[in-house]
């Protein structure tokens, strides 16, 4: 996989960029989890998305935030890490002007700050949201929430409660305009190990799902 560097708003950022051969292909940024907790875009479950995003079609990017691995910088509770994030898709999407459309994937962490640039980029058709902390961070900006899309978590996650997962989906649900999936994996912790194949299938048939009904 080609490694890629990348300027950021605090100087380079160190990623991972896997294209594919047709030029129209849709692109894919994934979102790895908390910085201070070890945290990187080579975490399984970033790795697995990643790689389950790139079968599926798609030209990926996944990279270290700021801080991170060779990435610059230092962190910056969340709200450089979405600097960052916005400067992957940037970088992204000039390496695939003809992208047909544009889906972020986030664990934990990642996902909050997933959430945040679906906010700010209309461009985004869908997300995947892999154990939101909505424990630890408030999701109330997604007031309306602008896209579609799947949070998945584990029933057995002893990081971020799963009634607190239910809690924002039953939230995001009442929303009009947009369809919120939320899925389950029984017996899975916030790492999903074990769990990994059930949650990577259900992104898989969740997104070709989506792929197929905007085709249409």
């Amino acid at each position: 996989m080609p490694e890629v560097i990348f300027p950021g708003p605090e100087g380079r950022l160190e990623g991972r960029y896997h294209p594919q051969k047709n030029k129209d292909a849709p692109i894919a940024i994934i979102l790895h989890p908390h910085p201070q907790f070890g945290g990187t875009m080579n975490n399984k479950v970033v790795y697995n998305l990643h790689y389950a995003f790139h079968k599926m079609g798609f030209t990926c990017l996944r990279f270290n935030f700021r801080g991170v691995g060779r990435s610059q910088g230092e962190y910056d509770q969340g709200i450089g890490e979405l600097s960052d994030a916005a400067s992957a898709l940037d970088y992204l999407q000039s390496l695939n002007p003809n992208a047909k459309f544009c889906w972020v994937a986030g664990f934990s962490f990642g996902a909050w700050i997933g959430m945040q640039l679906l906010m700010r980029r209309p461009e985004i058709a869908g997300f995947i949201s892999v154990s939101p902390p909505a424990n630890m961070y408030d999701f109330s900006f997604l007031a309306p929430c602008p896209s579609s899309g799947l949070i998945i978590n584990g029933t057995a996650d002893r990081v971020v409660p799963p009634a607190d997962i239910v809690s924002l989906s039953d939230k995001l649900k009442q929303q009009k305009g947009i369809t919120i999936t939320h899925e389950q994996i029984e017996g899975a912790g916030h790492f999903f190990d074990p769990g990994m194949e059930e949650m990577i299938g259900s992104v898989d048939s969740y997104v070709r799902r989506r792929m197929t009904e905007s085709s249409r």
